[in-house]
């Protein structure tokens, strides 16, 4: 898959597109089933929320073979070559989940800002790919998006580590305020958007890109893969984090076939009958 020369200046423009039916219905149930199993378990990659609902579980790609095609799907990794010019690497591999009635906020941030003060990455060359598990609702916490703040640099934040269980460098009500004043339309409406859609939906969005959810406080849960990948050349230079935290392996990508997720799936189905 390759981006048009309109979603290329989209991104530029905004930081973000979104790419609705990016994954079949499938190959979503897969990737749910799969990510439903590991939220369960008790690995140390997997953080829970201070009630104990899950919240993240870090490096499913190195463990679960679905999601190892996932880090490796074409459909992903190849738009980022297209964009970087280059090689790219997993930096990081999250499945987020807003548990239903339980799932915290996830507080304003740049995603890159720790990838700059944590893991020493020397430049934005990098991108998360959010994967729609379930149906992202206005009211399930969606992720909301500052549109073009990513093209202001790194701001300055704070190290919040007691407003939930993941710490989180944070930026202030000011700042928030200003770059949603900033992003209003012409026409008039709010500063923020909130993508949603179906399972399968794909939401990319630049490293700098100043971003939030709300909680849950619905009976409907919301799970996303977020995968970040990173220019080859970019690589991390500090490594005080864990290492199934933000990875240390820099070798390329090599993509898998298009229908691998598809395949496994049914050889799944086949070899359950």
């Amino acid at each position: 898959m390759r981006l048009t020369p309109q979603q290329l200046a989209d991104f530029d423009d905004k930081g973000y597109i979104f790419l609705p039916s990016c994954f079949s219905e499938e190959e979503v149930a897969l990737m749910r089933d799969e990510g439903e199993a590991i939220l369960k378990s008790t690995r140390q990659e997997v953080w829970r929320e201070k009630t104990g609902a899950p919240r993240t579980a870090f490096a499913a790609h190195t463990f679960n073979e679905v999601f190892r095609l996932l880090g490796s799907h074409p459909r992903l990794v190849k738009p980022l070559q297209q964009y970087f010019g280059e090689d790219v690497y997993v930096h990081q591999f999250k499945l987020n989940a807003k548990a239903a009635f339980e799932g915290d906020v996830w507080q304003w941030h740049q995603d890159y800002g720790t990838w700059q003060r944590d893991d020493g990455m020397l430049a934005p060359r990098a991108m998360n790919i959010a994967v729609f598990l379930d149906e992202v609702m206005p009211i399930n916490g969606p992720l909301m998006l500052i549109p073009k703040s990513h093209k202001q640099g790194v701001f300055n934040a704070g190290h919040d580590l007691a407003t939930t269980s993941y710490p989180l460098w944070t930026l202030d009500q000011e700042t928030v305020t200003r770059l949603a004043a900033e992003a209003e339309p012409p026409g008039g409406g709010p500063g923020i958007v909130a993508p949603v859609g179906k399972p399968g939906s794909v939401l990319m969005f630049h490293g700098n890109l100043v971003h939030a959810s709300a909680p849950n406080i619905t009976p409907y849960p919301r799970k996303i893969v977020y995968l970040t990948l990173c220019a080859c050349s970019n690589h991390i230079t500090k490594f005080t984090r864990a290492e199934w935290i933000a990875h240390r392996d820099f070798a390329p990508i090599v993509p898998v076939d298009d229908g691998a997720l598809a395949e496994y799936a049914r050889a799944r189905k086949v070899a359950a009958e």
